[in-house]
């Protein structure tokens, strides 16, 4: 008996684990909603339900969230059911006190099974907490509002009656919320996708627009050519809201019933045949447009999509974003980089590089510009305080920037003339004629174009370097210059023997060539030496008749020798080959004599 019965104590109870598992695998109880975001305690952040979570990681296929934001009391949970088809009682849960029934967010459990483009999709439903309700913080209402505009592949804005200002104000502001925790949350490479928005006006009386028609307007830039502060801050609202673009649609839905109170317990007809046709309307415009929910460029299933909503959450609940209801901070942020703009493009007006205190004082002009603007434009006392720390702070960095700039310009700028001084320099202690006053004029200048045109903080230290490099130059011109100037006097002793000799047979010239060419050579090194000849003040008479013929303001002989050369070259031997005087005509001094004179044409005999 002992071993049939543990058999049967067997069955039974693999028997129970089974219908344990189908029962908790049925379907049917995961149809209702659950909450899958809650306020803490102080009602300021929010924090994940894990129950919500679970029926959201059973889903295998690519998720869609349709979300419902708007003020609380205004139908948010009613349209949930209406566009799932259920009553109150099985749907989301429906209020009718002066107090929010929604808290946090919820989501229906049974995802809407729907074919997107030949990819089988589970949309799921999100309702949200309604704002602007008692008891709780802006701060909170911001988190939600903006959590929802990141979580949802299709927003629903619901708004009562028409579009107000303030929701104008509240949405950009949470879509500015959303685009700067998505880019913390998924890195600065993946810029913020935002959800398609539809934009529903529930009971609309309007006559005479469209619903689409009074979005555009409302969303429309004012024309603001007096340049009215107030205007601005409109304006700058609706340029926030250009992450939506295009991506956004309105529709309007009429009052269900009179009775608002009994709506639940209505059947579709006793309602408003016109709002049951609208409400069809509805369905297929959101099954229309939406899509399967894209991070990275991949859909997301169930664990991925919880996953992603926990990242999003712990970014959120940091306070590193914007932690306010108001709107200041988003125009002062936009006034700040306008300021910081004015600032640059002011400093951008000097041209590098520059003296330091010369950008010192631009940089102080522009900074108080840009405060001026700054407290032209700014809103809000606390919040302007700490925006003017923020740009003092922005606009010392993009200070440094420039300072770093001017540096590096000046360094390259100095550098630059450096290397020129430094080639002239080069160039002057290798001339064919070497000349002291040419060398001193070539020094002057290179040193007055060097102090004018080197600016900024590396002058000092390339000044330095200049004068070393000048002096060092000096020095070797000078140790080179008398020996080259002795060895071109030496030269041209030379050569004036040779033409005196050979060419225009002037011996007194010839006497004179070697005469100097003998002192030269023989003389000093006989009586002097070479040293001793460079004091002698008969070597300066030599060194001033040489630089007064080699160098002057109106010739540079160094520069013209060879084509002055040539041209006395050939003048010289055009005199000597083609040149004729006149009968009876005698030079003024000695010629040598010629043994075969003009007209003496008796014969030779030995």
């Amino acid at each position: 008996m002992g071993a049939p019965f543990r058999s049967l104590a067997l069955w039974v109870v693999v028997l129970g684990f089974f219908l344990a598992s189908a029962a908790a695998s049925d379907p049917n109880d995961f149809r209702r909603a659950f909450p899958i975001v809650e306020p803490d305690s102080g009602h300021t952040k929010i924090r994940l339900v894990r129950e919500g979570l679970e029926a959201i990681q059973r889903i295998k296929n690519p998720i869609a969230v349709v979300g419902v934001i708007g003020p609380y009391r205004s139908g948010k949970s009613f349209l949930l059911n209406q566009l799932l088809s259920l009553s109150c009682d099985e749907g989301f849960g429906v209020g009718h006190m002066r107090d929010t029934k929604t808290k946090g967010m919820w989501v229906w459990g049974t995802p809407v099974e729907l074919d997107i483009d030949g990819t089988k999709v589970s949309i799921l439903y999100l309702d949200t907490e309604g704002f602007e309700s008692v008891g709780k913080s802006n701060v909170y209402d911001d988190r939600i509002f903006a959590l929802a505009t990141v979580m949802s592949s299709v927003l629903i804005y619901n708004l009562p009656e028409t579009i107000r200002e303030a929701d104008i104000s509240r949405l950009s502001f949470a879509v500015e919320i959303a685009e700067e925790f998505y880019g913390r949350v998924k890195g600065q490479d993946v810029a913020f996708e935002p959800a398609k928005l539809l934009w529903l006006i529930q009971r609309d009386f309007l006559q005479g627009k469209s619903v689409q028609e009074m979005v555009n307007e409302a969303l429309r830039r004012v024309p603001n050519n007096i340049g009215d502060r107030n205007i601005d801050q409109v304006n700058q609202i609706r340029d926030s809201l250009a992450t939506m673009g295009d991506n956004s649609t309105a529709f309007s839905l009429p009052q269900p019933h009179l009775r608002r109170t009994e709506l639940c317990d209505m059947k579709d007809s006793e309602l408003d045949q016109l709002y049951v046709e609208k409400r069809e309307q509805l369905k297929q415009l959101v099954a229309t447009i939406i899509r399967p929910k894209i991070i990275q460029g991949k859909p997301l299933n169930g664990n991925e999509f919880v996953a992603f909503l926990e990242q999003i959450l712990e970014a959120l609940n940091k306070g590193e974003i914007p932690s306010t209801g108001s709107i200041v901070e988003v125009f002062n942020k936009v006034i700040l980089d306008r300021c910081l703009k004015l600032y640059s493009l002011r400093m951008d007006i000097m041209r590098l590089p520059t003296q330091e205190n010369r950008l010192q004082e631009v940089h102080e002009e522009s900074k108080a510009e840009a405060k001026k603007l700054f407290d032209q434009q700014r809103f809000g006392r606390h919040h302007a305080e700490q925006s003017v720390v923020k740009l003092d702070d922005e606009i010392q960095q993009v200070y440094r920037t420039f300072l770093l700039e001017n540096e590096y310009q000046s360094s390259k700028l100095c550098e630059a003339k450096y290397t020129e001084c430094e080639d002239k320099m080069d160039h002057l202690q290798v001339m064919r004629l070497p000349s002291m006053a040419k060398f001193n004029a070539g020094f002057l200048q290179c040193n007055g174009t060097f102090e004018r045109q080197c600016v900024g903080p590396s002058k000092e230290l390339y000044k330095q370097k200049m004068m070393k490099m000048l002096g060092k130059s000096r020095s070797l011109f000078i140790k080179d210059y008398n020996d080259r100037l002795s060895n071109w006097l030496v030269i041209f002793s030379l050569a004036v023997a040779m033409v005196g000799r050979f060419i225009i047979k002037f011996f007194l010239l010839e006497i004179a060539g070697w005469a100097m060419f003998i002192f030269l050579e023989t003389y000093t090194r006989m009586f002097w030496s070479s040293e001793s000849l460079y004091y002698n003040p008969s070597w300066h008479a030599i060194v001033s008749t040489w630089e007064t013929i080699v160098y002057s303001p109106f010739l540079d002989l160094d520069r013209w020798a060879v084509p002055i050369g040539t041209l006395l070259l050939v003048l010289l031997l055009y005199w000597r080959c083609c040149g004729s005087r006149k009968p009876g005509s005698h030079w003024l001094l000695p010629l040598y004599n010629n043994r075969h004179r003009d007209g003496d044409s008796r014969p030779r005999s030995d």
